[in-house]
């Protein structure tokens, strides 16, 4: 017979690995949860899993590296002749733009993740 206070009554079972578990129990270690039920059981409920395609954030890290590189080149040859071309600074102009353009295209995907 039932205990009529437990309000969970269908029981579902599955097998992992002993790395799985492992993994499992890292898991709740982080976020400090010790009871192995309760966490398995918020996940199926409640868990989802999120796969980030980050080739666009690694364009723009690239492009900032580039970025970055190019302004320290600049500001040494401002430093050394005491001016600075307009074609350097065009540049300059060209790849903050698309920097810009980068991050904007970031952060609409990023405000379409559920």
């Amino acid at each position: 017979m039932k205990d009529p206070k437990k309000k969970r009554d269908v029981r579902i079972e599955f097998v992992v690995s002993e790395q799985e578990a492992e993994l499992i129990q890292e898991h709740m270690a982080e976020l400090g949860i010790t009871n192995l039920s309760a966490y398995l059981r918020k996940m199926a409920v409640d868990g989802y899993i999120i796969h980030l395609d980050m080739s666009d954030i690694q364009k723009m890290t690239r492009l900032l590296r580039i970025c970055s590189n190019n302004l320290n080149q600049y500001t040494r040859r401002a430093n050394e002749t005491g001016s600075v071309y307009a074609a350097d600074i065009e540049d300059l102009h060209t790849r903050l733009d698309d920097l810009w353009s980068g991050m904007e295209t970031l952060l609409r995907n990023f405000a379409n993740i559920p």
